[in-house]
């Protein structure tokens, strides 16, 4: 008879993943060890074994969760009845607001590339895509002349905004002055406006 979950599986299993991704951005992929995330979170050795097999698989879990999070978020706040340009500013809002609390998540997976497999790369690639996709296709809107084959200037516009978006952790505090939401506007108003000039 196969061993059924602890009610308490996805917390505890979450919580692990949060106190990981605490350890792993404080001391690097490659000096963290499974004994300080164990020690860090609070669980025995044997504990964190039995979730996560390894440092890659628990690399791999903090990702891979952290995207799928953000790809739901965005998704539920996409709408396409609203004007492409409204329909930006909300999208940009999603993003920041889910970065709320993720920092360590997302400074694993900026930096945490060669501890994966290929076939964790391309699972982790695929949510990507997906995400810039969906982005793409509302600058699209906006701009169909972005899209031009011989000047293709969608995607770096696209990435451009992303870099906006996810390094925003390097500076940003909450509580200041400054709101996501208010950097939300400052954001999509430098896209709107710039790819107004862009040819």
């Amino acid at each position: 008879m196969a061993r059924t979950r602890a009610i308490d599986f996805e917390e505890k299993r979450r919580g692990i993943l949060d106190s990981a991704a605490e350890v792993f951005a404080e001391q690097g992929m490659e000096k963290a060890s499974m004994a300080q995330i164990a020690a860090h979170g609070q669980v025995s050795k044997a504990l964190l074994y039995h979730y996560y097999p390894g440092k890659d698989a628990l690399i791999f879990a903090i990702i891979i969760t952290h995207l799928q999070e953000l790809d739901e978020a965005i998704e539920a706040a996409d709408d396409p009845a609203l004007t492409p340009e409204a329909r930006l500013r909300v999208l940009v809002g999603s993003v920041l607001m889910q970065y709320r609390g993720a920092d360590n998540q997302h400074k694993v997976q900026l930096n945490a590339a060669s501890q994966l497999s290929d076939e964790q790369k391309a699972q982790i690639h695929e949510i990507e895509r997906r995400i810039v996709r969906r982005f793409a296709a509302v600058l699209r809107e906006i701009n169909p002349d972005l899209d031009d084959r011989e000047r293709p200037l969608l995607q770096p516009v696209t990435m451009s905004l992303f870099g906006m978006m996810n390094w925003v952790y390097m500076w940003f505090k909450d509580g200041g002055r400054i709101s996501r939401d208010d950097y939300a506007d400052v954001a999509t108003t430098l896209i709107l406006e710039g790819i107004k000039s862009v040819r």
